[in-house]
C-alpha cells in the first residue's frame, strides 16, 4: 500500500440556539455539498487558531469556547486529490453577526437539524451536528 501524506486540516461546527452553521463548498474537496467551515492547518498555527481563521475567511463570523469534537481520516483520491487530508472538526458558540459567504465557501447560513436532513451533506456532518443539538431537534436522516 502506498504512503500518502496527510495534512492537517480543520472545520468548526458554529452553534446559534438550535441551528448550526454550514457552508456549500465551492472547490474540492466536497464541491457543491454542505460542510462547516475550514480548511488546511497553515505553517505555525495550533488547530484552534486554523479553525478561527478558517471561519472569519469564510463567513466573517466569529466564534468562541471552541471544542474538540473528532477527527476524521479523508481519503484525497475519492476526488483525485494526491495527499489525504486529518480533519479536526470542533464545536464552537456562536458570538455575533450574520454569515456572509467568501473565500471557498459559494453560501453560508445557519440551518436546524430538521432542513439539514433534506440537504446535500459531506461525510459525518450530520452526526456532528446531531451530537451538537441533539437528537430531539431533527427529522429522521
Amino acid at each position: 500500500m502506498e504512503s500518502r501524506q496527510i495534512i492537517p486540516a480543520v472545520s468548526v461546527a458554529v452553534v446559534r440556539g438550535e441551528t448550526v452553521l454550514l457552508v456549500k463548498r465551492a472547490r474540492p474537496p466536497s464541491q457543491g455539498l454542505y460542510a462547516y467551515p475550514g480548511g488546511k492547518v497553515e505553517a505555525g498555527e495550533t488547530l484552534v487558531q486554523a479553525a478561527g481563521r478558517e471561519l472569519a475567511e469564510e463567513t466573517g463570523l466569529e466564534a468562541k469556547d471552541y471544542r474538540r469534537l473528532r477527527d476524521i481520516h479523508i481519503d484525497g483520491r475519492a476526488e483525485n486529490h494526491a495527499v489525504d487530508y486529518r480533519l479536526t472538526v470542533f464545536g464552537a458558540a456562536y458570538v455575533d453577526g450574520e454569515p456572509e459567504a467568501s473565500d471557498d465557501a459559494e453560501t453560508a447560513a445557519f440551518y436546524t437539524l430538521a432542513e439539514m436532513a433534506e440537504m446535500p451533506l459531506a461525510d459525518e456532518v450530520f452526526e456532528v451536528a446531531e451530537g451538537l443539538l441533539g437528537p430531539e431537534q431533527g427529522a429522521e436522516r
